[in-house]
């Protein structure tokens, strides 16, 4: 026989298609109920199992192998944004060679979540899904042969009731049909057997398959949750060097702006400006106390005006103003504790004033008569009003009013050693101010305040003056309470 490829020839060639023609027609016949079909409604179960096993187990491979498809491009696309990070990161930012080490991190956990998908979860479900085709294989002929032994049975059978039998073909159909049964009984046995054992395999399959991916899941989100968490950290301390820049930034602006601030309104205005908005419209100053002796001269004058001021020698003596009163009308502050003392030590009282600012009148010499009341008025007027108080005060009067007497006035109100160091003068509040930095010194209306001086002359701003209340510093002797205030908001006493 002349041979038509590897192993194969004309015989076998025509023999094989002998079979399917055989095989063909008894399908046929059998479709047509012409021949009797050997059915196993237990094999064909086994069969239905095994092919919805098969569209299971592939459908599990497909979607596992999309997963990792995702995993891959998940991988790309994190190491494309983990560099891209990386390459902008400037050198001098916090945390650079962190973030470095993290994007290495990053990158060495995709790569082994991947190849633990691929290794432990893939590669055992391939190997479960690649013994389906050479079983699918082995049901396929089974059908085949099931089909060759029916057909042998129904030659057999035929030949057996035909009218001229022929013992050769009997014993030659008989022989096949053998053949056909014991190569079908093999492969049904084998498949009876198999079958079963790979349909209850599937469970197994199924939970180390996802087991292991939940595993590999848990562990690399668990890692991948701490370089996130680490990343974290390195943007927020980023964050808040950034800011902490951007203040220092903001604060040497405004510091810059508010001396530029401070030198526009010296020129536009006379009320100075520091670390914020002065008054709008500070308080004009307030006009000065009259001349104490055109103040009392006046008062003089006033009393030789009354109408009954000869008739009552006692009247005299009762309009004339009080020490207290004298000094509430020339605009003199109370004497302090320390003040009542000084004069005290002194020899100054309150009763001298009669005597040193004025002449008295006993009840004696008024009463002889209007006439001599009013010599002695004009005595008296003349006295009051004719003390020398440009002469340094000589201890003619409470404390003189010379010029050089109120640049003293600061200075003797208390022992040098009582002064805080750096004295320079007092001054009294004449509008309120209210203080607007920490550095600043609030004051009412009346607050008596001793200037000091600036340890850098420099640094002091312009319309600003640096003290402490006296009140203040004679009841704690403490300077520490010291502050700025406008100097328009004050007067020198």
């Amino acid at each position: 026989m002349a041979e038509l490829g590897k192993g194969v020839t004309a015989g076998k060639l025509a023999l094989n298609v002998q079979k399917r023609l055989n095989r063909a027609q008894e399908k046929v016949l059998q479709k047509l109920g012409k021949a009797d079909e050997t059915r196993d409604s237990a094999f064909e179960e086994l069969v239905a199992n095994f092919n919805k096993q098969m569209t299971e187990g592939s459908k599990v491979q497909r979607d596992l192998k999309a997963y990792l498809a995702a995993v891959k491009a998940m991988h790309e696309a994190s190491r494309r944004l983990q560099d891209c990070l990386a390459d902008m990161y400037e050198p001098d930012w916090f945390g650079k060679e962190e973030l470095d080490a993290l994007v290495e991190d990053t990158d060495t956990l995709w790569l082994d979540y991947h190849q633990n998908l691929t290794d432990k979860s893939l590669l055992g479900l391939d190997t479960y899904l690649a013994q389906f085709p050479e079983i699918k294989a082995r049901v396929a002929k089974r059908e085949r042969k099931l089909v060759d032994f029916d057909s042998a049975r129904h030659h057999f059978a035929s030949l057996q009731k035909g009218k001229k039998k022929d013992d050769a073909k009997i014993a030659k159909a008989e022989e096949e049909l053998g053949r056909a049964q014991r190569i079908f009984e093999e492969l049904n046995v084998e498949l009876q057997d198999e079958l079963p054992v790979l349909w209850d395999s599937r469970v197994g399959v199924y939970v180390g398959t996802f087991q292991s991916l939940a595993g590999h899941q848990e562990k690399f989100h668990r890692e991948m949750s701490k370089l996130s968490h680490n990343l974290n950290d390195i943007m927020t301390k980023l964050e808040e060097q950034r800011q902490l820049k951007k203040d220092a930034t903001a604060a040497a602006k405004k510091g810059g702006a508010k001396s530029e601030e401070a030198n526009h309104s010296q020129a536009s205005s006379p009320a100075p400006k520091k670390l914020g908005p002065p008054p709008s419209r500070p308080p004009p100053r307030l006009s000065p106390s009259p001349d104490p002796k055109q103040q009392i001269a006046a008062l003089l004058e006033d009393e030789a005006a009354a109408p009954d001021s000869d008739s009552d020698p006692t009247s005299i003596t009762q309009q004339t103003p009080s020490w207290d009163s004298w000094r509430d009308e020339c605009g003199a502050e109370p004497l302090s504790q320390q003040d009542a003392e000084q004069e005290a030590q002194s020899g100054w009282d309150h009763s001298s004033y009669q005597s040193h600012g004025q002449p008295s009148w006993d009840n004696t010499d008024l009463a002889e008569g209007q006439d001599g009341g009013a010599a002695e008025r004009g005595q008296a007027a003349q006295a009051f009003s004719e003390p020398d108080w440009d002469e340094g005060g000589a201890g003619e009067g409470p404390g003189g009013w010379g010029e050089e007497d109120e640049e003293e006035s600061s200075v003797t109100n208390g022992a040098d050693a009582d002064l805080p160091p750096g004295f320079l003068y007092k001054v009294k509040a004449v509008h309120e101010y209210t203080a607007t930095d920490n550095d600043e010194l609030e004051l009412k209306v009346g607050d008596a305040v001793l200037v000091l001086a600036v340890d850098n002359p420099e640094e002091q701003d312009d319309g600003w003056l640096l003290g402490v209340k006296e009140s203040h510093w004679f009841l704690k002797k403490d300077i520490s309470a010291k502050g700025v205030f406008p100097e328009n908001f004050t007067q020198k006493v």
